[in-house]
């Protein structure tokens, strides 16, 4: 039976949704009570069932940390997570003002996040914390390309492996990438890209990446393709690379930089881009009257999924790029292609469990992934965050 302060929570959270603005949400209580509310204007519909007091205390303690832990516990759920994921972003405003974690809570997540820098080193062990989770394990679920960055769907009928070429394409005719040009890729995955280029535009195409795995994994796809005289792979940090190229692509890597070296990854573009050159771009941004909020208190992401990283507002991106000489010549934005690429993902996540289960995996992993996943097309499809191709250019 619920005590006086549960009952007390669970009236001042019902108070809050009772202001939806923006469309329906159903929310089942500890007791089996539902309770439905209905916004003005239009917007996606979602779930919430609380399955304990415990889990709404927790809430409380702990803000929108302490609801993604319940959740990964298991303890609170939804049939839609990334619906509740976009609702809760919608209404953004009240969910920071009323559910901010406690003050030893927030400093604790800060404290984490500063220690997980990207110095070398530390660069080295957070991309290890998510990408040397296993080949396997991504090939699992990510397509035949073996792509882990946003497609870009250009009808309806493509499906992920065409929609992740069409990515490739894209990015070489912004790069304008020609037979014969020496393409740096920064943060090369597990090759794909670079197959692209050697064979589709001709490039000679040097990768780097700082996940043992994955350079393991491109070396001999590379080399199986034949490919091996015209695309290497190396195992360093873009900080250490020599040499200059015509072209450079880098894609989803930014993310990972931290913000505090901005400046310094701008400017070995600059260091490593020949003169006419060009560098293109893939990197998710964050509004900018989200930005501080984001800076200042982490998220699940940075503290579970992605250490150490930091998504960028486009204004903020502008005195790090001015000051390494460089300018920004051509955006675009592809947002709610991420969020159909989020789905496919996790469908094949869900469907690729049974393979993955009572290994090195276990269902609060499982219910961490599929709420990683959610949580990004949320915010995608809500536009509080972006993902955008980017060229840059000497000035």
């Amino acid at each position: 039976m619920a005590g006086f302060w549960d009952r007390r929570k669970l009236t001042f959270l019902l108070s809050i949704f009772s202001r939806l603005e923006f469309g329906q949400l159903t929310v089942t209580l500890p007791d089996g009570a539902e309770r439905v509310f209905k916004g003005q204007k239009q917007g996606p519909h979602a779930d919430l069932k609380i399955n304990s007091h415990a889990a709404l205390s927790r809430i409380f303690r702990d803000g929108k940390m302490g609801f993604c832990e319940a959740v990964m516990d298991g303890s609170v759920e939804s049939n839609d997570m990334p619906a509740l994921i976009e609702l809760s972003v919608l209404h953004s405003k009240d969910v920071d003002a009323h559910m901010e974690a406690s003050f030893w809570r927030r400093q604790g997540l800060k404290l984490y996040h500063q220690l997980r820098s990207n110095t070398r080193y530390g660069s080295a062990r957070n991309i290890a914390y998510h990408y040397d989770l296993g080949n396997d394990f991504y090939a699992a679920w990510l397509d035949g390309t073996m792509t882990y960055s946003a497609a870009v769907y250009e009808t309806d009928s493509d499906d992920l492996s065409t929609a992740q070429t069409n990515k490739y394409r894209r990015l070489a005719e912004l790069a304008d990438i020609q037979p014969g040009d020496h393409v740096l890729e920064i943060g090369c995955g597990w090759g794909g890209f670079a197959k692209y280029a050697v064979e589709e535009r001709g490039a000679h195409v040097t990768g780097i990446t700082i996940s043992k795995a994955q350079h393991e994994f491109a070396s001999n796809r590379l080399a199986a393709a034949g490919l091996a005289d015209r695309a290497d792979v190396r195992l360093v940090d873009y900080r250490d690379v020599d040499g200059t190229f015509d072209r450079i692509i880098s894609i989803e890597m930014f993310e990972a930089v931290g913000q505090a070296y901005w400046q310094t990854y701008f400017e070995a573009l600059s260091r490593l881009l020949k003169s006419g050159g060009r560098a293109a771009l893939q990197a998710i941004t964050i509004e900018e009257q989200a930005f501080e909020e984001y800076r200042a208190n982490p998220d699940f992401i940075q503290r579970y999924i992605f250490p150490g990283g930091m998504l960028p507002s486009m204004p903020r991106l502008e005195q790090p790029v001015d000051g390494a000489g460089l300018k920004l010549v051509a955006e675009k934005g592809y947002g709610l292609d991420y969020a159909r690429t989020l789905a496919e993902w996790r469908e094949r996540f869900i469907a690729a469990w049974p393979s993955l289960s009572g290994k090195t995996f276990d269902m609060r992993f499982k219910r961490m992934w599929e709420l990683y996943l959610s949580y990004c097309e949320g915010g995608f499809r809500a536009g509080q965050i972006d993902v955008k191709h980017l060229l840059f250019e000497h000035k």
